[in-house]
């Protein structure tokens, strides 16, 4: 039970400060944490709860299937899925995912490409990437209605115990060993998104005054 009560609260903890920078509009997106692994249980958010406020039913543990191993009014993140499948295919300890503004247009800027790369940015070194001049890329993925075929399309890109996936205009899923590094890695994404994305207005705004000239 003491273990189940600090994952909760590690979890919490996390919510409460991505929460703070507003990446929950409209009480979207969705956390989850491992408690166990053997059987494999781990608290995800719950549906429809206002993720700016803390409050004892933020979260219900649920299974490897996604459903509740306690009694329960509380429902699921309809996403749940999404970390099912992240512990299934992963020895990951945390996920986290949130809709914010950057991170849609960049999904819809590279649908096409199917992701994005980013290349000799120093925050790249958050991601666990040391090399000078590295690269690293996000796949894109197309935001299917339907959640388990969405999830199946998902789990094409669990490759390693950490990582990343962009549905388009729909929100980043990261994944890591812990919540810390989870965090520090959607916070590493996050950044990228919003410096590309105002890159690519400062550029725009000297080729249209280069043009009135």
């Amino acid at each position: 039970m003491s273990s189940q009560i600090t994952r909760w609260n590690e979890l919490a903890d996390v919510k409460e400060e991505l929460a703070g920078r507003d990446w929950f509009f409209g009480t979207s997106g969705n956390l989850s944490i491992k408690v166990t692994d053997d059987p494999l249980t781990f608290f995800v958010s719950a549906s429809g709860k206002d993720k700016r406020k803390r409050t004892p039913e933020d979260f219900l543990l649920v299974n490897y299937a996604g459903e509740a191993v306690e009694e329960t009014i509380l429902l699921p993140s309809a996403e749940t899925l999404l970390h099912v499948e992240v512990y299934g295919k992963s020895n990951a300890g945390c996920s986290l995912h949130v809709h914010t503004v950057d991170n849609n247009v960049i999904s819809e800027l590279y649908a096409e490409q199917k992701e994005i790369v980013f290349t000799g940015q120093e925050i790249i070194k958050a991601l666990g990437i040391w090399e000078e001049g590295a690269s690293v890329s996000i796949p894109i993925i197309k935001n299917h209605a339907d959640i388990p075929k969405l999830a199946r399309e998902f789990s094409k890109h669990i490759h390693e115990d950490s990582g990343a996936v962009l549905i388009q205009n729909h929100g980043i899923t990261v994944w890591g060993k812990t919540a810390f590094e989870a965090k520090k890695h959607l916070e590493a994404w996050e950044f990228l998104f919003s410096y590309h994305l105002k890159l690519l207005s400062v550029k725009n705004s000297i080729r249209g005054s280069l043009q009135v000239q």
